[in-house]
C-alpha cells in the first residue's frame, strides 16, 4: 500500500491554488483589454474618427488675401455677446501676431491656421495645446482667470529655425482691455 507523502499533497494544493489565481488574472486582463478596445471603437465612431479642429478647411495659399485671417483681422476681437475671438496665423518661424493681448475672465475662442507647414500651438500654464495644420482651422476655447504673461512656443518641429518660433499671450484686466478696445488698440500688444 502506497501512501502519499504529506508534503506532496500540500504541493498539489498549492499548484491548484496558483492555477486558479493565474486563470482569474488572465480573465481580468483579457476583460480590461476588451474594455479598452470597446472604448477606442466608441470614441472613434462618436468623434467621427477626426479631431473637431479638422472640420473647417481654408486655402493656405490665399488666407492672407481675404477673409478672417487677413492681417488687420489677426489678434483679439470682441464679440457682441461679450466673448472674444483670437485669430492667429503660424508660418515658418513666427506667429502673427507675435504678442496676443486678451482680457481676463472673458470666454475666448482661439482660431489658428498655418500658411505653410504643421506647427504646434501651446500656451504655458494652460491646457491650450493643439496642432496647427495648413488647410485647416484649429478652434478651441479657453478663459484666463487672472492677468499674466504666458509663453506660446511652437512645439511641432517645423524646420531649422523651429527653436526660435514663439510668441506670447498677455492677459490684462477686463476693464483695461475694454478701454484699449474702445480706442481701437485691443488687437495685439504691439498696438498698446
Amino acid at each position: 500500500m502506497s501512501r502519499e507523502h504529506p508534503s506532496s499533497t500540500a504541493a498539489h494544493r498549492a499548484e491548484a491554488v496558483a492555477a486558479r489565481v493565474e486563470k482569474r488574472w488572465a480573465y481580468i486582463s483579457v476583460g480590461l483589454i476588451l474594455l479598452l478596445i470597446a472604448v477606442m471603437i466608441y470614441s472613434g465612431l462618436h468623434s467621427a474618427a477626426q479631431p473637431p479642429s479638422r472640420v473647417e478647411t481654408i486655402d493656405p495659399a490665399t488666407l492672407h488675401l481675404s477673409g478672417e485671417f487677413t492681417e488687420n483681422n489677426l489678434g483679439t476681437t470682441l464679440q457682441p455677446d461679450g466673448s472674444a475671438v483670437v485669430r492667429v496665423v503660424a508660418q515658418i518661424y513666427s506667429f502673427t501676431p507675435q504678442c496676443i493681448l486678451v482680457p481676463a475672465q472673458t470666454p475666448l475662442t482661439f482660431r489658428a491656421t498655418s500658411s505653410d507647414v504643421v506647427h504646434g500651438f501651446l500656451v504655458y500654464d494652460t491646457n491650450i495645446n493643439t496642432m496647427v495644420e495648413p488647410g485647416f482651422v484649429s478652434t478651441f476655447r479657453y478663459q484666463f482667470d487672472k492677468p499674466g504673461d504666458h509663453l506660446m512656443p511652437c512645439h511641432e518641429f517645423c524646420g531649422t529655425g523651429h527653436e526660435g518660433m514663439w510668441a506670447r499671450v498677455k492677459v490684462i484686466e477686463k476693464s483695461e482691455y475694454m478701454k484699449l478696445a474702445a480706442a481701437g488698440r485691443g488687437n495685439s500688444c504691439v498696438q498698446r
